[in-house]
């Protein structure tokens, strides 16, 4: 395997081309927003290392009167040692509200260097994403960060599943996320409390269509469609399978907790099976030893297609943790 692998071109230069390939984030979002949880959940991430992303919250986690200083907060928390893995993001306040521009320039003008990424939520239109982009480019620019930040965006409202392709279009945004909540409490009472359910938001017609139209447009762009909330967290049942639909269904490759216990299970349920990773490792040597041209495996033929779909198994294999031989992860990966 060495042998051929030194000897080929990596699967991402052989099998796409520049502007095909989605920024392999963490399976996990893992929201927070209390001062004790937030803390807790950067000592878990320290431990665990980056297999998942923590979004401190300052739009439902800040008190009412309160959002100063808990823009100071999360700075100081972004800045700490306990940040080691580069991966903590922030959510901020909607556009058009009196906190948004007070938190996007407090948490830049503090912790722009730390910061992964900021989720912008309740956005109404695409041009209500352009603007927020623009205010968050100009804010890096005041303060000198030279540092990429990404945006990620949470689809939460009419008009944004509306414009759902024209946001993805856009070459700021890096994530799609569902707001499942918000997007049933905006139908004023049409779509019953059931669609909030692990169970009833994989079945109501109204939730599963805005699921859909997120994850298309998020992959048509190459972008990464996160999947919503959980609210069971105590149901380790509900997680998991919600985690398995998400992932195997509606083609999210990404996943909200909010509870550290839901964690594990999101990462083990977007996570390859051994079969899965034994069979693509086997097909992306062929097709290494092949020079990328089309060879014929277990009695079924494979070409550049299928050797994208294996490749990518191996990517979801390495982003949640799953052991892979030592040669393929440093071939592929840059380390054991």
């Amino acid at each position: 395997m060495s042998a051929i692998v030194s000897q080929a071109l990596h699967p991402k230069q052989a099998l796409f081309e520049d502007g095909d390939v989605a920024t392999a984030l963490p399976v996990v979002d893992h929201y927070c927003g209390v001062e004790v949880r937030m803390r807790k959940s950067l000592q878990l991430q320290a431990e665990m290392g980056p297999l998942f992303d923590i979004t401190l919250d300052c739009e439902d986690g800040a008190p009412i009167g309160g959002e100063a200083e808990h823009v100071l907060l999360v700075a100081e928390l972004l800045n700490g040692s306990a940040n080691r893995h580069g991966r903590v993001g922030a959510r901020v306040h909607p556009l058009g509200t009196p906190a948004f521009e007070a938190d996007v320039d407090g948490l830049i003008a503090r912790a722009g260097e730390r910061l992964a990424y900021l989720m912008v939520p309740k956005p109404r239109s695409a041009a209500e994403v352009d603007a927020a982009c623009a205010f968050i480019d100009a804010s890096l620019l005041r303060h000198g960060i030279q540092k990429p930040l990404p945006v990620h965006v949470l689809i939460e409202t009419h008009g944004a599943l509306r414009d759902v392709q024209q946001i993805a279009a856009n070459p700021r945004i890096e994530s799609l996320s569902f707001g499942l909540m918000d997007f049933v409490s905006a139908h004023r009472g049409a779509i019953p409390r059931h669609a909030l359910s692990s169970e009833g938001q994989f079945s109501h017609p109204l939730v599963t269509r805005a699921k859909l139209d997120i994850s298309a447009a998020a992959h048509a762009h190459a972008k990464t469609p996160s999947h919503c909330v959980v609210t069971e967290f105590k149901h380790a049942a509900a997680i998991e399978a919600s985690a398995a639909r998400a992932a195997r269904e509606f083609g999210y490759t990404r996943m909200w907790s909010i509870h550290p216990s839901q964690i594990q299970p999101i990462i083990d349920a977007f996570a390859p099976s051994l079969a899965e990773i034994d069979e693509a490792i086997d097909i992306i040597h062929a097709a290494m030893a092949a020079d990328w041209a089309p060879i014929q495996y277990r009695d079924s033929l494979h070409d550049r297609a299928s050797y994208r779909y294996f490749w990518q198994v191996l990517e979801r294999a390495h982003r949640t943790g799953q052991a892979l031989p030592i040669e393929v992860s440093l071939a592929f990966f840059g380390k054991p």
